[in-house]
């Protein structure tokens, strides 16, 4: 059974059985499933032409595999609105549209083949190399679009990092300034230390102490958090190491830092560029996931209405003319539904599998033979395919 997440689009053969035939679903549909008359309508399948029974089960072969990379191509850019949005359904509903119209809108409100692009005067073949061509394109663009803002994206939140955390780990430009050190100093030289707030008492009583050439009451409270205070201290520069060694035994962390107002001018320029590259990429991508989403739902229905029409010749044989049928499952109703479909279009049975007739010859007697292995594989009585929901 199809999925209840999804649009059904059905096809079957357009003869006298289905002259009327929304009429005649439609009523049928609402009193035993409560299906809205909105969520029907008819889906015009092109009289594409035929070609040979090879080059038809080629492309039976083929088809499946294509829906999956188009159907993964157009999920990958739901998924890219959906990160660019913090995963807003309401903004990302207003963004995976089709030519301005919702999803649903653009299927069920009277889908017609794009003539103008896909003409039917060429071959199927042709049309799904065409179809795969404008899919590898629009993957193609957002590959590059996105590992383009995902680079900058990770810079930034690398930057971003760094201005984040307690004290014993983010950058300390935003606190410190030149009246903080010693400047040009030969043999005196300011440390920052970042003390964890349960052991100021022992910093204060001890750091004089930690080496034999510390300035004594040099130590100077800079910032403070939850967790550590961040001091200043001077000390020769002959003692560093010995210093640098005591305070990692007394649980003190020595900040490496050098403070360069070059370099934290140059950090915070840095810092603002990245934000604003980000911010300009972030929109670029999602106006070309907005375009491409729209482009890539429509390859999408168009190769599936392709599936339809040759999964129909294969199973009803010629001529080739069927019609299509778009189908909208509500709420719980999705068995309801089917159950409604297998009951109407019952009369198909003898004719799902041509090869099979109650022992005749059919019109489509000669998909006999190597075929029988694609003819005889399960299937309902009329052909149906999928249209997986974007936003629920």
């Amino acid at each position: 059974m199809p999925s209840d997440q999804s649009t059904w689009l059905l096809a079957v053969p357009q003869d006298g059985f289905s002259e009327g035939l929304i009429q005649e679903l439609s009523p049928k549909l609402r009193n035993q499933t409560k299906l809205p008359a909105r969520n029907l309508s008819q889906l015009d399948i092109p009289s594409f032409k035929t070609g040979t029974l090879d080059s038809l089960v080629s492309l039976s072969e083929d088809l499946p595999k294509l829906d999956t990379y188009f159907t993964a191509t157009v999920a990958k850019t739901v998924d890219t609105l959906r990160n660019l949005l913090n995963n807003d359904p309401s903004k990302l509903a207003q963004h995976t549209l089709v030519n301005e119209k919702s999803t649903d809108s653009y299927l069920i409100d009277n889908w017609k083949w794009n003539e103008g692009r896909y003409g039917v005067q060429k071959s199927l073949r042709e049309l799904v190399d065409l179809l795969n061509k404008e899919m590898n394109s629009i993957d193609n663009a957002m590959k590059s679009k996105l590992n383009n803002y995902n680079l900058v994206k990770g810079s930034l939140t690398q930057m971003q990092r760094k201005k984040t955390g307690n004290l014993s780990v983010r950058s300390l430009a935003d606190f410190v300034s030149a009246d903080n050190f010693i400047q040009d100093s030969e043999y005196l030289e300011t440390l920052l230390i970042a003390v964890p707030r349960t052991l100021v008492k022992d910093w204060n009583s001890k750091y004089e102490r930690l080496a034999a050439m510390v300035v004594p009451r040099t130590s100077t409270e800079i910032a403070s958090d939850d967790e550590f205070v961040l001091f200043s201290v001077v000390i020769f520069r002959r003692v560093k190491d010995e210093f640098l060694q005591k305070c990692r035994e007394q649980k003190f962390i020595v900040r490496d830092f050098v403070y360069s107002e070059d370099e934290i001018a140059k950090q915070r320029q840095e810092l603002e560029m990245a934000k604003t590259t980000e911010k300009e990429l972030w929109t670029e991508l999602l106006r070309l996931s907005r375009t491409n989403f729209s482009e890539s739902f429509q390859v999408l229905v168009h190769l599936k209405v392709i599936r339809l029409f040759v999964e129909s010749v294969l199973r009803y044989g010629l001529p080739s003319n069927y019609m299509g049928i778009v189908i909208k499952p509500e709420g719980k109703s999705a068995k309801k539904i089917f159950g409604v479909l297998q009951s109407q279009f019952a009369y198909l049975r003898p004719r799902s599998n041509p090869a099979v007739q109650h022992g005749k010859k059919g019109p489509a007697d000669e998909f006999v033979g190597e075929y029988q292995n694609i003819l005889d594989q399960e299937f309902f009585d009329f052909v149906l395919y999928e249209v997986p929901w974007i936003v629920n």
